[in-house]
Order: C-alpha cells, then sequence, then structure tokens
C-alpha cells in the first residue's frame, strides 16, 4: 500500500503494523482527543429522520449560526465540503493572478489546488516572514507584488508558529488577493488568538479559511467554511456543486460551534498537555521539538524519521506523522498531535525504546 502524504492513514498504518486499525494509536493526524463533542453526536442522531430530504442549498440555518458564532453578516460566511473544498475554490482565484505566494514549508494541499489550476508559485521561506522581509521577496521574483496573491496558514503548518495579526496586516495592502488558512486558529483561547476574522468587512481582497475538522475532532463530516466579501462567495457558489455539506455534518456544525463548555475544556487542557509532550520529547536525546502554539509539535531527530516511523508501528502500533510532503524538512522531521497524557506517554516510551536500539 502507497504511503500516505497526509496524516491519519489507518488503513495504511495498521497494514503496516499488522494489527487492526483500532489499535494504532494516531498521533499523525492534528485531530483533539477530546471529541466529538456529545452536543454534536446528539445533533447528528436528531437528524437521522431528515436523510429522506434534500440538504437546504443555502445552508441558511448554518450561516445564521456561524454568523452569530463570529459576529459578521450571513452573507459573509459560505460553509464547504471541508476547508479543503473552499481551498480549491481559493487557488481558482490565485492562479488567475501572475503568481501565488507560498510561505515554506507549506501544506502539500496548497500545491494542489494551484497545480489543479496551473498557477505560478512563488515560495518563500518561512525564516523570512519571520524577519518581516516578504514583500522583499516577492519584489525580487518579478517588478510588482499588486498582482500577485498570498497563500498562507495562521497558526502555521507544520511549524505551530502563530503569526500576530498586525504582522499580516500589511500584506493586505500589497496584495491583490491574501487568503488565510485559519484551520488551527480554534486552538488559541480568545484572549490569545490572532484571527483576521475582525477586520474581514474592511479588506474585501480577504478571504478566511476555518476548519471544524481538528478542534472537534469532525474529519469524517469534512466541515469547513470561508469568511469573505459577499460577491466573492456568490461566485464561488457558481463554481461548485449544489449540496456539498450533507444533513448531518451541517447540523453537528451548529451544535459543535455553540458549545461554549466544550470550548473552555479544550482551552484549559491543552496547554498543559503540550508542555509535558515538549518537556518529554526534549529530554529524549537526539530529539529536538519546536515551541508550538497549538496541538501539535515539530521535532527535528538525529535518525530517519521515516525509519522511525516504521518502528514504532511495527513494534509499539503508534502513528506518527513523516515530513517527507515537505520538501524543506524531508527525513529528519516528524509531526506528533497532543494527546492525552497516558497517550503522550506511551509515545515518549516508544520513541525512548526504538531510538536507544538504534
Amino acid at each position: 500500500m502507497r504511503q500516505p502524504a497526509h496524516g491519519g492513514n489507518l488503513a495504511w498504518a495498521a497494514a503496516l503494523a499488522g494489527c487492526p486499525r483500532d489499535a494504532i494509536l494516531d498521533f499523525s493526524a492534528s485531530i483533539s482527543p477530546l471529541g466529538p463533542p456529545n452536543s454534536a453526536i446528539a445533533a447528528i442522531q436528531s437528524q437521522i429522520g431528515n436523510l429522506k430530504h434534500y440538504p437546504d442549498p443555502n445552508y441558511s440555518e448554518l450561516r445564521l449560526a456561524l454568523s452569530h458564532f463570529h459576529q459578521l453578516p450571513p452573507e459573509w460566511i459560505l460553509p464547504g465540503n471541508g476547508s479543503a473544498e473552499l481551498l480549491t475554490l481559493a487557488g481558482r482565484e490565485l492562479a488567475q493572478l501572475a503568481a501565488a505566494m507560498l510561505i515554506t514549508p507549506a501544506f502539500g494541499d496548497y500545491y494542489r489546488t494551484l497545480a489543479a489550476y496551473n498557477a505560478k508559485v512563488l515560495e518563500c521561506p518561512l525564516s523570512l516572514v519571520i524577519s518581516h522581509t516578504l514583500r522583499e521577496a516577492a519584489k525580487a521574483s518579478t517588478s510588482l507584488i499588486a498582482d500577485k496573491g498570498l497563500l498562507l496558514n495562521n497558526p502555521h503548518n507544520p511549524t505551530g508558529k502563530l503569526f500576530s495579526r498586525d504582522s499580516i496586516l500589511p500584506y493586505l495592502e500589497e496584495f491583490a488577493l491574501v487568503v488565510v488558512d485559519e484551520a488551527f486558529m480554534d486552538f488559541l483561547s480568545p484572549d490569545e488568538e490572532q484571527s483576521l476574522i475582525s477586520v474581514v468587512q474592511e479588506y474585501p481582497n480577504l478571504v478566511i479559511l476555518r476548519s471544524l475538522t481538528k478542534f472537534y475532532s469532525l474529519p469524517g463530516l469534512r466541515l469547513g467554511y470561508a469568511i469573505a466579501h459577499p460577491d466573492r462567495l456568490s461566485k464561488w457558489q457558481l463554481w461548485r456543486d449544489p449540496w456539498p455539506i450533507n444533513t448531518l455534518a451541517a447540523a453537528a456544525a451548529i451544535a459543535a460551534i455553540q458549545d461554549t463548555e466544550f470550548q473552555q475544556q479544550t482551552w484549559t487542557w491543552l496547554p498543559p498537555a503540550r508542555s509535558q509532550l515538549f518537556q518529554g520529547l526534549t529530554s529524549i536525546s537526539g530529539l529536538h521539538p519546536q515551541e508550538s502554539a497549538v496541538n501539535f509539535l515539530l521535532v527535528e531527530s538525529k535518525q530517519s524519521t521515516s525509519q522511525l516511523q516504521q518502528l514504532l508501528l511495527k513494534h509499539h502500533q503508534i502513528l506518527i506523522r513523516d515530513c517527507l510532503s515537505f520538501k524543506e524538512l524531508g527525513d529528519r522531521f516528524f509531526r506528533v498531535a497532543v494527546r492525552y497524557e497516558s497517550d503522550n506517554q506511551r509515545l515518549l516510551a516508544g520513541l525512548q525504546s526504538v531510538l536507544s536500539q538504534e
């Protein structure tokens, strides 16, 4: 079976480990272990009888719930079949510009969507962004920057770095289109998050992508949404198939975003769990984790991480995310999700065991 480019491929992992899928402890997909929320499960169950009907093509109830959640008019929000569907629509727009700039290392799906529409891609290393020289890098590639688009994620995947809102705002004045993927922003509490949602109505060239997959542990339902100017979202609706979101997913989304108890539970759980895992990884010789603002850690290893991944699967039924799909990282980095303390301890013990035998 072909090695997956994404995390969370339990069928591949189980085949390699020689065990059932449910025996795999999955650190490869950055999904919260706390969910799905009971409220979302109850909402799904309540809608079973409506499966005989088509969904509302406008998803009016879901858009209204999201509008209350973000304090925006409903027409500024477009739900989608995961943020991946909406990323594809954004890629179509970016391809209409002279070039699209990516901050590297970049999530593999960014390359997929831009390649689908033959977009010209300019790559800018993350180190340049941190030093506030992104505009210089863009200008160096050609004479103009105003005819280019920018696609970035905040917090950044795979490093977990959080950009401040103020550090991104200048780019909205300089790029023709700025697409900000905020798939992991939910993991930051309201007093820490750096979302651009609060300024989206000021910038018609800004598109924000959000996911309900990671924070609410609902990857199987495919839930996401875009926030952008209504004219842009109306155009996107003409480009896509009708009914992209099923009835059960829409009901789960409404329940999840209204579940303030679950949200607070996650914000309370994550910082100490992340710190515990970070310290444990730091204590293992040959591993160097990077600080992260979200629910995953990028780890540099002196050993081959693809080999490390296979040994962990075969001997401990633990799946980590290799970083071979991030060409700048290669076979010396891996990424792990933050899970419950007992799971984290099992990972640390497995890593210690495997690395001590190298």
